[in-house]
């Protein structure tokens, strides 16, 4: 099965529909899958659900199709770093639905393993536990019981994630903390896309070195990507 596209305009043909369900690697602006995000921009489909840490900056990441009023919600841990993000959700335009970054990652993880629900402990107590099913578990300790809550797995139309390097058919390596939610973006997708700087031969890549294994990745692009630096911090002299 063909996996190499010749960009990302071409790797999202066919995918992409208005009102669909996009799960987004990248934590603050490392990682980040923006080749997709510029085409997702250029298309112009709209309403979209993303699920993703952030939304970039105000000119980069997610932070392109908030501009352009192409996001209809956002399922998200982070919202600082963003003006016309928090602008949009104080001022009702944009829904956000928080998720502690745990369990965010672990929706993810949990879907792509097909796990349709599961139990933590974290947002007990919280505005993040309203409405949500309510259980109590033993501790193991004299019999002591404890609250946890129910979320669920996070099942996306799309998921656009973005790699250090890959083989032709999508086995890939994230480079140092790029890695972050990509694995777990990537899995809980019906379709993924995966950008990356690198492709290689099959079989170049250490197995035991593999991040993601290409059974998740059905599309796969490569390109240049911009090297940005979120927070730029200097020494005075």
């Amino acid at each position: 099965m063909k996996k190499i596209y010749g960009s990302a305009a071409d790797a999202l043909d066919g995918v992409l529909f208005d009102g669909m369900f996009i799960a987004a690697g990248g934590f603050g602006l490392c990682g980040i899958p923006e080749l997709c995000l510029q085409a997702i921009k250029e298309a112009g489909t709209k309403d979209l659900t993303f699920a993703s840490n952030n939304a970039g900056v105000d000119d980069f990441g997610i932070g392109i199709l908030l501009q352009t009023r192409q996001v209809k919600k956002m399922i998200s841990s982070y919202v600082g770093e963003n003006a016309e993000f928090m602008r949009q959700y104080l001022s009702g335009e944009l829904e956000l639905e928080f998720n502690p970054q745990g369990t965010l990652a672990e929706r993810m993880r949990a879907a792509g393993h097909g796990i349709p629900g599961f139990y933590t402990k974290t947002g007990v107590g919280t505005v993040i536990a309203e409405g949500k099913e309510h259980k109590e578990f033993p501790t193991g300790q004299d019999g002591a019981m404890e609250t946890y809550i129910m979320e669920t797995g996070m099942f996306a139309d799309l998921s656009i994630v973005k790699a250090w390097k890959a083989d032709e058919t999508g086995n890939a390596i994230f480079r140092k903390t790029a890695r972050n939610f990509n694995p777990p973006a990537a899995m809980c997708g019906k379709t993924c896309i995966l950008e990356v700087e690198e492709i290689v031969p099959v079989g170049s890549l250490d197995p035991d070195s593999i991040h993601l294994p290409g059974i998740y990745v059905h599309r796969l692009i490569q390109g240049t990507h911009e090297k940005r630096i979120e927070q730029r911090t200097v020494q005075g002299g």
